[in-house]
């Protein structure tokens, strides 16, 4: 099996693999005697239909019988409250500097210890979907959260048959010392006075994430939304994959079959909201189709093997903006969960969804695989080229990125603007240019893991690397058309690419495939060079901040500043 859920004897005990102060205290949660097993989906979807506040809508769950579900299974709605997206501030990282994890382990003991009162429900199902890379995850909720287990159950792999049996056959992850997963989850925790403990630990006085990536253990307490559970849940696999040569990433990948037998796997990098998704399920007009067309493997979650440059989805579902979806949208047969939405009766007086953000800006919905007909759960053949994408005003529409150590620290200092799937402490600037590493807010290591990594495909492998803008150039819109039409140009091996101006490691291309307007770059403008240059000092102060904040403990190699540093000159 690929994680180690079994122990001999003679390999439990403490300063043994799986054996830390906090994953002892999650794990013997989990065997409770008010623990409650839910082993298939059916009683998952039971429980969240039957839950006080579940909305069960008319809108009937298309082949539900493919996911373990009834025939007759619907649609369910649940809505949070008022926090309606995630929050990166919550976050406690064990190991990191300035984190203290004697009293964070203490309130995690402490909020065990009363949920003594509850019924908890024990769900399992896996991460990674190819019998290179699965790990098992365990997740322990209380009652009255039954919409948060089924979410989780359905979003990454329930236990089929299929899947236990490609599990039992899979190749240990780390030699086989890796432990399963354990996530303790109270959505109804808050801080209270007990003896012993001292909430000065948190971050956020009424909210805790707290994971401790090196044992694969995780405590998420007083969060309601679901997406601190996904991404918790791909924040401890991307961790565990990382300790293990791949590199982590939150984005989408797409495999293009060309003229001649020909593949190109393009893999792409961006914030919620970005593009990212609309890029990677593109069909091109179907232009590729005669050649064996475009195969998806996620638009969210997976890994590369650094060694073999092959990539492996994490999850089969998609968790998407319900906003992107207007009611009545074909698309939307393809639900199997709503949250954060609005609902209300048709003509036929029949519960429909109402997916407009018109209750608030991030109404989500996972959305089944069966929704994209080309979906991988493993692309074999090599990653060709890596696409950072980033609004930024200053960037022309695309770029590509010479010498590996900038392609890499471009990818570090990756610059995007907040998107309302994020909670934000208030009075932060939406607009402003935000600097998201790698566009992975999810990271538990150091920042150096995921440079190298990234480096040696660029570097060993030969992977091209450019960033695409999907905002606005200088106060252009980059349309959709321009950045599919600059993949498409690329793809198909027809892009020119000149130097840049003074800058000797950036190629720009002026012509592509459907190209909506003028977006030539004006280095004789003041005012745009000056912009220009701000934008990368901005990325210069960046890579220093990561040398001086959090004890250095994100600090980068001297190449990587230097290598910013010789385009801000150039200037």
């Amino acid at each position: 099996m690929s994680t180690k859920a079994y122990y001999p004897i003679s390999e439990i005990g403490a300063g043994k693999v799986g054996f830390s102060k906090t994953r002892s205290i999650i794990e013997a949660a989990f065997y409770g005697n008010n623990v409650v097993k839910v082993n298939t989906l059916k009683e998952a979807y039971e429980l969240a239909k039957n839950s006080p506040g579940t909305i069960v809508t008319d809108m009937k769950i298309k082949d539900g019988e493919t996911f373990g579900l009834e025939k007759d299974s619907r649609v369910l709605l649940f809505n949070d409250g008022a926090v309606t997206g995630r929050y990166a501030a919550a976050r406690r990282i064990k190991g990191e500097p300035g984190v203290d994890q004697t009293k964070l382990d203490k309130v995690v003991m402490d909020a065990v210890y009363e949920t003594r009162w509850k019924t908890m429900y024990h769900a399992e199902c896996f991460v990674g979907l190819d019998p290179e890379f699965m790990v098992k995850a365990h997740l322990l909720i209380p009652e009255g959260e039954e919409n948060l287990l089924y979410n989780w159950m359905i979003n990454f792999q329930y236990m089929s048959d299929e899947y236990v049996k490609m599990y039992k056959t899979s190749k240990p992850v780390g030699d086989g010392n890796e432990p399963d997963i354990y996530i303790f989850s109270d959505p109804q925790w808050a801080p209270h006075e007990a003896p012993d403990v001292d909430y000065s630990c948190l971050s956020d006085p009424l909210t805790l994430c707290y994971f401790d990536t090196n044992q694969n253990c995780a405590a998420i307490l007083g969060m309601k939304y679901f997406g601190e559970h996904k991404k918790g849940t791909l924040t401890m696999a991307w961790a565990l994959a990382n300790r293990n040569g791949y590199a982590s990433c939150h984005g989408g990948q797409k495999e293009y079959s060309l003229e001649g037998g020909q593949k190109f796997v393009a893999s792409v990098y961006g914030l919620s909201g970005s593009g990212k998704s609309t890029l990677t399920h593109a069909k091109h007009g179907g232009k590729y189709d005669a050649f064996g067309g475009i195969k998806v493997l996620h638009d969210d979650a997976f890994i590369i093997n650094t060694d073999t440059c092959a990539s492996i989805a994490l999850e089969p579902t998609y968790f998407d903006k319900t906003a992107d979806y207007p009611t009545g949208c074909p698309d939307n047969e393809y639900l199997l969960s709503a949250q954060n939405c609005s609902a209300t009766m048709d003509e036929d007086g029949k519960i429909q969804l109402v997916t407009e953000d018109i209750r608030n800006g991030n109404g989500r919905a996972i959305k089944s695989k069966l929704w994209s007909p080309n979906r991988v759960d493993k692309i074999d053949a090599p990653v060709n080229a890596i696409f950072w994408i980033m609004k930024d005003p200053t960037i022309p529409p695309v770029v590509k990125l010479k010498g590996a150590a900038l392609a890499s620290v471009m990818g570090a200092t990756l610059a995007t603007k907040t998107s309302t799937a994020e909670r934000v402490a208030a009075g932060t600037d939406l607009n402003a240019l935000r600097i998201v590493p790698y566009a992975n807010p999810f990271r538990t290591y150091p920042l150096v893991n995921d440079y190298e990594k990234f480096k040696k495909l660029v570097e060993e492998k030969n992977v091209d690397c450019y960033i695409v803008n999907t905002g606005d150039f200088m106060g252009h819109k980059c349309q959709k058309e321009d950045t599919l039409g600059i993949l498409e140009t690329i793809v198909e091996g027809k892009a020119k690419f000149e130097q840049w101006g003074p800058f000797e490691d950036i190629e720009i291309m002026n012509d592509w495939s459907g190209k909506t307007g003028d977006f030539t770059p004006d280095l004789n403008d003041a005012d745009y060079k000056a912009k220009l240059k701000n934008a990368l000092e901005t990325r210069v102060n960046a890579v220093k901040g990561f040398a001086e904040k959090k004890e250095g403990y994100d600090k980068l190699p001297d190449e990587a500043l230097a290598a910013l540093e010789k385009l801000v000159n150039a200037l």
